[in-house]
């Protein structure tokens, strides 16, 4: 497939600039893949649609403030985007300007950070080792700013919002934007029904901030993001499936995840590593039986990845659907369940 194929019409009105006042408020596409019917609800009625003995997984990813804005010896302003940790000292980012600065440059955040230039990758992902007085984790969360996405041009008021309230393993570029709409009070809801919640871990990486470029969808190359399961979630996920439950992913990194890790048959194998895996139309789908999800950019791999799972023409009729009945996209926007 072209990656042209993946587009579709967005008025500019539709991206949503600001989170919804309470998360489990927003609107919820229902799209059933076996009648084909579509149904427009609020995202709390999800509830519904899920039975006991099902397993709703989630991913507890947690978005480091990863914007860090900094000054050259030379007093040329810089801006880093945090990636992924490489080791103690060192990370992958994303810098602007990058053709500006050279390997064994410093950069210097505040009196007790500064960053010198490693190595210059492609893609234009750098190398840094960062030099710190105190504890790294404190003093990026006193500097840095949530990465919001290039979309979103208003400021965000409180750093929560672009959280999950679950968010807990830290290491996320961008958040896992389907579990913003859940709320305490519905997760304990769901849990009263007698559904479980399986809690996995994806760090969400450098693909959030790269379209795809390749003509081609065949040619597009995934960067490979850190999972892990535990035993006790694999245990939960599989109990699910041999006892007749459905399993349930909150976006596609919960998607991507158990995917991962699946067996042919479906199988949970607990672990962690990195996967670059690219679900695109064609995919057979091996552990996930319902998909909660946002509204994804045209040409996205996210988009790919929901057109494999509801079907290519279904998925575009659903996103025109959301058009014309003025559902927000993106990150704070609304969502979908596919059932």
């Amino acid at each position: 497939m072209k990656t042209s194929d993946f587009k579709y019409h967005l008025p500019q009105s539709l991206i949503a600039q600001t989170p919804i006042e309470k998360r489990d408020a927003s609107r919820l596409l229902v799209y059933n893949k076996r009648t084909k019917q579509t149904e427009h609800k609020v995202f709390s009625d999800i509830i519904e649609y899920l039975n006991q003995g099902d397993v709703l997984v989630i991913n507890e990813t947690k978005v480091l403030p990863a914007r860090l804005f900094g000054r050259k010896e030379t007093g040329r302003a810089v801006e880093f985007l945090l990636l992924r940790r490489l080791s103690l000292t060192d990370w992958e980012i994303i810098m602007k300007p990058g053709k500006k600065l050279r390997i064994g440059d410093n950069v210097i955040f505040s009196d007790s950070l500064t960053a010198t230039i490693l190595k210059k990758k492609q893609d234009g992902v750098t190398d840094v080792r960062f030099s710190f007085d105190g504890v790294f984790e404190e003093i990026l969360d006193a500097l840095g700013e949530m990465p919001l996405p290039p979309y979103i041009h208003e400021k965000l008021e409180d750093k929560s919002r672009y959280q999950t309230v679950y968010a807990r393993e830290q290491g996320s570029a961008a958040a896992p934007t389907a579990g913003l709409h859940f709320t305490p009070a519905l997760l304990q809801a769901i849990e009263d029904k007698g559904i479980a919640v399986a809690k996995v871990t994806l760090h969400v990486g450098l693909g959030t901030f790269r379209p795809v470029k390749a003509k081609d969808v065949a040619d597009h190359i995934m960067h490979s993001e850190y999972y892990s399961v535990s035993e006790h979630a694999a245990q939960q996920i599989n109990n699910a499936r041999s006892n007749g439950g459905r399993i349930i992913a909150v976006g596609t990194t919960s998607v991507r995840t158990l995917e991962s890790v699946a067996n042919e048959l479906g199988v949970i194998a607990h672990g962690s590593g990195f996967t670059d895996i690219f679900i695109t139309p064609g995919y057979t789908f091996k552990a996930v039986d319902i998909l909660i999800t946002n509204f994804h950019l045209p040409e996205s791999t996210l988009l790919m990845l929901v057109s494999a799972f509801a079907g290519y023409d279904e998925t575009l009729k659903m996103y025109r659907a959301a058009v014309d009945e003025k559902y927000r996209f993106f990150s704070f926007g609304d969502a979908m369940m596919i059932i």
